[in-house]
């Protein structure tokens, strides 16, 4: 070989290698590209993480409505009306002729009523209870009569206040800082942060049998929901759990992600995080939302054509499913699946092309699109997609886990987090007992007032 053509050899060589590189820097900025494009409408990313570059209402999941803003025709008003009997009346005189300047002293032949609706003026009220001492006659002994329960200390906060605390500080979030000024301003008494503290602890110590009674509700209800967030507990990152269903919600703590509760029976609504797999003796549903936003990226950024149709489709299984309420006619299901099928298949073909374009390119990468990787999983578990199709107690997304973790998720943005794993896992149970009780329809306030006094709820 002349000096020719080994130059002509060390060139094919290096052109080779600039095709290889230029081929992988060109898969990388298109992935950062497409990192950069997501928002809360096409990943999960939450709406917070969106920043200054809000997304238009238009670009959500969901169609446009039909019907116009406000109530509907047949919808129940909330209406303020009068009520029969007022608390207190108060009757403006008629005693000059505005027009004549006469004095009027005749009866009136009627009234007009306006009612006005206030609360009124607030102040802490204070309850002395005096315990009688005597001398026994008979035994002679000293003898004293029982305060009654709760009333332990010369003297204390009441459980209303207390339970007013509790409510301000788990279900507004309200920082103890701030609640005392808020105390201070509203009833004109000053608490210590360190005894608005003692109020949650006292009640989190009352709510573990009730806490016991929801867990094992939410473990063997036939359809629940599972999901996870991060929590920022003494500077550290936390895992907080919950099971839930339409009835009950189960917050769990842990200080590591994996930490799924076992003795789960029937059917777990997730998103597909891999460890609900391991799970034994389960059936799976997997929410819908998020393939939704997953493929709205693909429609987006990789202008992928089996996406499209594979959004259209799962949105019409779902319209579908509202159609006929008590079940998809088989054949009319198994038309879908074959539709389903046919375009899982498309899609890996043409991620097959890609790969094979790549090669060409000499770019080895065991590394799949996003595509393809969400293809491999519609594949897969094809059953657990479809179940919702299959079994209407089955819910089409995993918004219910979602929306119980949402509050949870304000209450960090309020206060940055947990300054101690002991003040979380007292967090964490009250909640317990607030999302429960909000979806039993009972009345949150007097709920915590009950349990301030050791009357806790119970489950049917």
């Amino acid at each position: 070989m002349d000096e020719k053509d080994k130059i002509i050899q060390l060139l094919l060589e290096e052109n080779k290698q600039l095709k290889t590189i230029i081929a992988k820097q060109a898969m990388r900025i298109e992935e950062l590209e497409k990192r950069l494009g997501l928002n809360s409408n096409n990943s999960s990313k939450p709406p917070s993480s969106d920043g200054f570059n809000k997304q238009q209402r238009t670009k959500s999941l969901r169609e446009k409505g039909k019907n116009p803003s406000g109530g509907q025709k047949g919808h129940n008003g909330e209406t303020l009306l009068q009520v029969t009997h007022p608390d207190k009346i108060i009757l403006h005189k008629l005693t000059q002729c505005p027009h004549c300047q006469k004095q009027l002293d005749t009866k009136s032949i009627s009234v007009v009523k306006k009612q006005v609706f206030d609360i009124p003026p607030v102040k802490i009220e204070v309850t002395e209870h005096q315990a009688e001492i005597k001398i026994c006659p008979c035994c002679n002994k000293k003898i004293q009569a029982e305060f009654p329960r709760g009333v332990n200390a010369p003297t204390q906060y009441g459980p209303r206040l207390q339970a007013h605390a509790i409510y301000l500080s788990v279900q507004h979030y309200i920082p103890e800082d701030r609640l005392q000024i808020l105390l201070q301003d509203l009833y004109g008494i000053k608490i210590a942060t360190a005894t608005l503290v003692k109020f949650n602890e006292n009640l989190a110590n009352g709510l573990q049998q009730f806490d016991e009674q929801v867990l094992k509700i939410a473990k063997t209800s036939a359809v629940k929901h599972a999901d996870e967030t991060g929590l920022n507990v003494t500077g550290k990152t936390f895992w907080l759990h919950v099971l839930s269903n339409e009835a009950v919600t189960y917050y769990h703590l842990s200080p590591k992600r994996k930490s799924s509760l076992a003795g789960i029976i029937g059917i777990l609504v997730h998103d597909h995080w891999k460890p609900y797999y391991q799970i034994e003796n389960i059936l799976h549903a997997l929410c819908n939302a998020h393939h939704l936003r997953e493929l709205q990226a693909l429609i987006d950024y990789d202008k992928e054509v089996w996406a499209k149709k594979m959004r259209k489709l799962l949105r019409f299984m779902c319209k579908y499913r509202d159609f006929y309420t008590e079940g998809i006619p088989q054949n009319k299901l198994d038309r879908l699946e074959k539709i389903y099928d046919r375009i899982v298949n498309e899609g890996l073909a043409y991620h097959a092309i890609k790969r094979q374009e790549l090669e060409r390119a000499w770019v080895y990468t065991k590394k799949r699109y996003p595509g393809h990787n969400l293809l491999l999983r519609l594949q897969k578990f094809r059953e657990d997609v479809l179940r919702f199709s299959h079994d209407f107690a089955v819910p089409f997304t995993n918004n219910q886990a979602e929306r119980d973790l949402r509050m949870m998720k304000l209450k960090q943005k309020i206060s940055g987090g947990f300054r101690t794993y002991k003040g979380a896992g007292i967090f964490v149970r009250i909640r317990t007992l607030l999302s429960t009780a909000r979806k039993q329809g009972w009345n949150i306030f007097q709920i915590i007032a009950d349990a301030v006094v050791g009357k806790t709820p119970v489950l049917l």
